[in-house]
């Protein structure tokens, strides 16, 4: 690789090129990768980011899509709180990637995204394939659903939006930003470097301060309760802020409930509730009656939550919100989801409330002694394999080894597995768009191949979700990122045959037609021989009982060894809505 020049060319005789200093404005924000799939309307940047950087600081991830380039970057937000750099090709590339920065979007997470058109000057474009990949208004492809997008119109005014671009997606709440290049720009040749401003004068602001007032109201309300509630939603990433969302629920005595946002609260804490979807869990609805306080850590569709919890007229207890997730809301997506009823909205982040809670309330005088959780019985004989028996027996398998869980498919039992560390477990998508799973399981596990995690990156994924994305796993293969992908093949897509369903048995008419136009099915995909195609080891289709065991262990030695895999497992129709028989229950 070419040697990496350094920031500072000032004085330099070498030519310098536009894309020279964008690349440069690139490195200064310490991108360790930029996922992309190439394309000729950013040929001036790819060749700065090669020739002129020598593919370090960032080093490319060559994709075999857009939307797994950006899915990737979520991938890796998600376990790190950091984002990545990403490129698309102009105005075709972008509109690829459009899904997954709507997932990256509703999933609150900072990406930094970088397009390019063709030249804004008509006189300098090519014939006819300048003029398609040259559009007006680029950004306004994905400015509903994206924090803030520019079109600079010089290298130095580049330098500027690359800036804002990071600092802007690097303030909670976090989102993706885009930045699109001009083709010209990026090869106009320069007579010096410009001059710019440090660097370190242009980083993110840190979370607002809770007003006095609000905190002590706060602190009052919590202190007070006999039976608070802690609805742990978004939360940080970091192993300090988990010890103190810990430390905060024991002094104030608080159950904790866990919903969308991933791993909050360690599940084996005498005070952890249960982990909710977006319909509240039967079971879970009287934590909520016996609640006299109720407060909301950036919280995933409060308003829809406490709708399902309390009933318009019924008596309510005092409901905290905290949360900057209303600065995002706009009229496009409906993302900002149903207007919460509460007492108390302090505008800001979770942490520094519990920064400042922890100062003023008492340490707890109860020792709380970690649960030992219960495994599940280990599924015995042959047969069809539920999806409770897949659940189970991963969790066998995998009782000594730490896993991090990068996403579950739709209907996997809840609670199914240990939570004792942000890394347990991830989180969902953000926005429910199938295909998302395969692309945020590279990019998570590529964080945890950094930062020499011991837990095993798994990602449980749908056919649907699969067969949809899987060459994003060819990127896996390609820069050796050890992932087990186990895909819970029902060979259809069952969320949608139970819609059908529905509507028949509302309108009287044949529920068993609900399979039709649903099935993925006759034939039924190779989906091991697509993942060994791809450069990853595969094994599948296990439609069996008693080979599932086998199979797991296989699937599992081949990844701690460093290979990415997938397994194929054929599982019966059905979604699980309650534990698995065995688990503790509180």
């Amino acid at each position: 690789m070419p040697d990496s020049p350094s920031n500072d060319q000032s004085g330099s005789n070498l030519a310098v090129w536009g894309s020279d200093v964008i690349a440069s404005a690139i490195r200064e924000q310490g991108f360790p990768y930029v996922c992309l799939n190439p394309g000729a309307s950013y040929r001036g940047l790819h060749d700065s980011l090669v020739n002129y950087l020598g593919n370090a600081e960032p080093e490319m991830l060559v994709c075999l899509h857009e939307e797994h380039a950006v899915a990737m970057a979520q991938g890796y937000a998600q376990v790190t709180d950091k984002p990545l750099a990403v490129i698309v090709h102009s105005n075709v590339g972008l509109m690829h990637a459009t899904m997954a920065v709507f997932d990256a979007w509703c999933k609150r997470v900072p990406i930094v995204i970088f397009g390019a058109t063709g030249p804004v000057d008509a006189a300098r474009r090519r014939p006819w394939i300048d003029w398609i990949h040259t559009t007006a208004d680029q950004g306004a492809l994905i400015r509903d659903y994206s924090k803030w997008d520019d079109q600079p119109g010089s290298p130095e005014a580049a330098v500027d939006s690359v800036r804002r671009a990071t600092q802007i997606a690097t303030t909670r709440p976090f989102g993706p930003t885009y930045v699109n290049f001009d083709a010209a720009i990026q090869e106009m040749q320069l007579d010096e470097w410009p001059e710019l401003y440090d660097i370190a004068k242009f980083q993110p602001p840190a979370a607002t301060a809770p007003a006095p007032a609000e905190l002590d109201q706060l602190a009052e309300m919590l202190s007070t309760a006999k039976s608070p509630l802690i609805l742990a939603g978004r939360s940080s990433t970091d192993e300090g802020d988990w010890a103190k969302r810990i430390d905060l629920a024991e002094r104030a005595g608080a159950r904790v409930i866990t919903g969308q946002g991933g791993g909050a609260f360690p599940t084996t804490h005498p005070l952890y509730a249960g982990e909710t979807s977006f319909v509240l869990r039967p079971d879970l609805r009287e934590e909520f009656e016996k609640a006299d306080a109720v407060l909301a850590f950036d919280w995933i569709d409060l308003g829809g939550m406490l709708r399902q919890a309390y009933s318009v007229g019924t008596n309510m207890p005092k409901i905290a919100n905290v949360s900057v997730d209303h600065q995002l809301h706009k009229g496009w997506s409906m993302d900002y989801n149903a207007l919460p009823p509460v007492d108390l909205h302090i505008a800001t982040t979770p942490e520094p409330v519990t920064d400042a809670l922890l100062e003023k309330m008492a340490k707890s005088q109860t020792k709380y002694e970690r649960n030992e959780p219960t495994l599940p019985a280990k599924p015995e004989g042959d047969g069809i394999i539920s999806v409770s028996d897949l659940a189970a027996m991963f969790l066998n398998v995998t009782k000594d080894q730490p896993v991090s869980m990068l996403s579950r498919p739709i209907g996997w039992p809840p609670e199914a597995g240990v939570i004792e560390h942000p890394e347990d477990y991830i989180g969902g998508n953000g926005g429910g768009g199938v295909g998302a799973g395969p692309g945020i399981a590279v990019g998570a596990a590529l964080a945890l191949r950094d930062r020499a995690s011991e837990r095993l990156p798994v990602a449980v994924v749908g056919d649907g979700d699969y067969t949809m994305s899987s060459n994003a796993l060819w990127t896996a293969a390609a820069n050796d990122i050890p992932l087990l992908v186990i895909v819970a093949n029902n060979r259809a897509y069952f969320n949608d045959e139970l819609h059908q369903q529905r509507v028949a048995k509302t309108r009287d008419r044949e529920e068993a037609n609900a399979w039709v136009g649903q099935r993925i099915d006759d034939p039924p995909p190779d989906l091991a021989m697509i993942a060994r195609g791809h450069g990853l080891g595969g094994e599948g289709p296990v439609d069996d009982l008693a080979e599932l065991e086998g199979a797991l262990e296989r699937a599992l030695d081949a990844v701690r060894s460093g290979t990415p895999y997938v397994l194929d497992v054929i599982v019966a129709r059905e979604y699980v809505s309650k534990r698995l028989d065995g688990q503790r229950k509180n």
